[in-house]
């Protein structure tokens, strides 16, 4: 059969139903920029106008992500952080919830099978790992710059720092996809496994794709705008701008550490109160700092946290 012939770079004046029928992965580019089916024949210039989305942004996005060329002028950050953060919504409230139900389904969770539950923890932890990212750049690096389009610098913080820690977040998915294609054994039924291995195969490329226009697009519009900012000298600094990035131990109190040592125990506000002989109101304090100054929004990313940074060990961790 012959191979079909792939669009060259996608323009305004190209019909939206040709680009998706050249590259099916568009639906969700459309979907993160709010752009629902039924289109008709309109082109992607016309349905662009028609939501208000920046049509050079779209492209750009639409060109990444299909190989093409793209341009990384006049992009529009508003539409483009909608598009972040529509594509956050998408990954955790959808696609690893769904992919932890069909996980389920495919192991054997009962108890008795040891592998699956380390998988389900597993694949719980990479969970906590990819929401603490995504809240952080909502909560943070969103703020940062939608505080940048309104003229506002920040002396402590620049995309710069973000741009300095931005990992990955597909790589333990890769880790978990060959733990289960090496060791997990196939039983009755085994098509539900192949099933969710293949969604997390998507799921694994669609992050890491998400990361590159992050990378590529965004991070190089959003220095473009700090260097305009800084030089025309119309960019003030908000001296009340509380210092932005992600925190360490040494930003915590003793008391902080703590009370994530007891959170990664599996201890309650109120276990925590008696056993540092608090009131349950300073601990709910204390919580909300270190969510503040962490960006780490649940228990299971405060107990990974507290595990890489040596508050715990490891056996002082229940498994549930």
């Amino acid at each position: 059969m012959a191979e079909k012939a792939k669009m060259a770079l996608y323009h305004a004046t190209d019909k939206m139903r040709s680009i998706i029928n050249d590259n099916s992965s568009i639906l969700f580019v459309m979907s993160r920029f709010g752009i629902p089916l039924g289109f008709g024949d309109r082109s992607v210039g016309e349905i662009c106008a028609e939501r208000g989305i920046d049509t050079n942004t779209f492209l750009s996005v639409a060109n990444f992500v299909s190989g093409n060329d793209y341009d990384t002028g006049h992009l529009s950050l508003t539409s483009l952080m909608e598009y972040l953060k529509r594509a956050h919504t998408w990954f955790l409230d959808f696609n690893v919830v769904d992919i932890r139900r069909k996980l389920i389904e495919a192991i054997d969770c009962s108890g008795k099978d040891e592998v699956a539950l380390l998988i389900l923890k597993f694949y719980d932890e990479y969970v906590a790992e990819v929401r603490a990212h995504m809240e952080y750049e909502n909560s943070t690096v969103f703020t940062y710059v939608e505080g940048l389009q309104q003229g506002i610098l920040n002396k402590d913080y620049s995309i710069a720092n973000f741009a300095a820690k931005h990992n990955h977040i597909d790589q333990k998915l890769a880790d978990l996809k060959n733990v289960i294609l090496r060791y997990y054994p196939q039983g009755e039924g085994g098509y539900l496994l192949h099933s969710v291995l293949f969604d997390i195969i998507n799921c694994e490329n669609d992050l890491a794709l998400h990361c590159s226009v992050e990378d590529s697009l965004f991070v190089p519009a959003v220095e473009e705008l700090e260097e305009q900012l800084n030089s025309s000298g119309e960019g003030r600094y908000h001296e009340d701008m509380a210092t932005l990035g992600e925190g360490s131990p040494d930003q915590l109190s003793q008391r902080e550490r703590e009370i994530i040592g007891c959170i990664a125990k599996g201890m309650t506000s109120k276990e925590i109160a008696d056993k540092l002989c608090l009131s349950v109101h300073t601990v709910t304090t204390h919580r909300r700092n270190i969510t503040t100054k962490l960006q780490i929004h649940t228990p299971a990313g405060l107990t990974i946290y507290a595990i890489v940074n040596k508050l715990v060990s490891l056996s002082d961790i229940k498994l549930q």
